[in-house]
């Protein structure tokens, strides 16, 4: 028995509409869970008891500022999704993940981290094969991804709590990989922040992180020697000094506070 022409049109049609169908299911199935996803992230409670005690940036700022504060954690978290690897994440270290993104842009209103879409959090330091546990090198507290994980920041939890924790020794993890963000934001991460410097203070800060590095190399400087790595960490490490320990960045080295405060004072 031979079917007509008509139906034989419709037979071969089927494999294609069950193509676009499963097309369409994929589209709101993904859509679906992208938007329950952020919703998720929205929920979280912004505790101003939690953000005084841990941390020092948000606890200096009056209280029209507070708010603001408050506003840009929760759209941070709006939308750069946040997932535990090897452990499981509180809202707690979800909120200081977004305070270390939201304090080197704080006073830059319409900053948006273009470049980063998910912060991926294990328990401890990691090492070149992404492994948290074993005695194989493990020494990176974080990092900005690149190639497959463009577009994702890899953090220590106990890294990230203990930036906040310690307010006194002038380094925080996680600030640290937001500034190489933002140094990377204008395509190279390279220590020169053409989102921030204007082009007349580049000679000066490339001459400036020269200075630096060799006081650093000749222990006459409080700067961390891992500064001296090359220009992107210099920068990094000496905003994570910045935000940290403003106060005793002035007063140990006043020129490259002034600079910095050039950079990151946006008003």
């Amino acid at each position: 028995m031979f079917a007509s022409p008509e139906k034989n049109k419709i037979i071969s049609m089927i494999p294609f509409i069950m193509l676009i169908s499963i097309a369409f299911f994929a589209l709101w199935f993904f859509s679906t869970t992208n938007k329950r996803d952020k919703t998720l992230q929205q929920s979280i409670t912004v505790s101003v008891d939690f953000l005084e005690e841990n941390v020092l940036f948000y606890k200096r700022l009056d209280a029209e500022e507070k708010d603001q504060f408050e506003t840009d954690v929760k759209d941070f978290l709006l939308h750069v999704t946040v997932t535990g690897i090897d452990t499981t994440v509180a809202d707690t270290d979800k909120l200081l993940i977004a305070s270390a993104a939201v304090i080197p842009i704080f006073y830059f209103k319409q900053w948006k981290y273009q470049n980063l879409r998910e912060v991926l959090v294990y328990s401890d330091a990691i090492n070149m094969n992404f492994e948290s546990s074993g005695n194989t090198n493990r020494d990176i507290l974080g990092m900005v991804g690149a190639g497959s994980f463009e577009g994702k920041m890899l953090l220590s939890k106990h890294a990230l709590q203990q930036g906040f924790k310690n307010q006194t020794d002038k380094s925080n993890t996680a600030i640290h990989e937001f500034i190489h963000l933002i140094d990377k934001s204008d395509g190279d991460m390279d220590g020169i922040p053409g989102v921030l410097l204007d082009k007349l203070y580049v000679i000066p800060w490339i001459n400036m992180i020269h200075e630096q590095m060799q006081q650093i190399a000749k222990n006459k400087s409080d700067i961390s020697p891992y500064a001296t790595m090359n220009k992107a960490e210099f920068f990094a490490v000496v905003a994570e000094y910045f935000f940290e320990r403003p106060a005793l960045l002035e007063e140990k080295h006043p020129r490259l506070y002034a600079m910095l405060s050039e950079m990151f004072d946006g008003r």
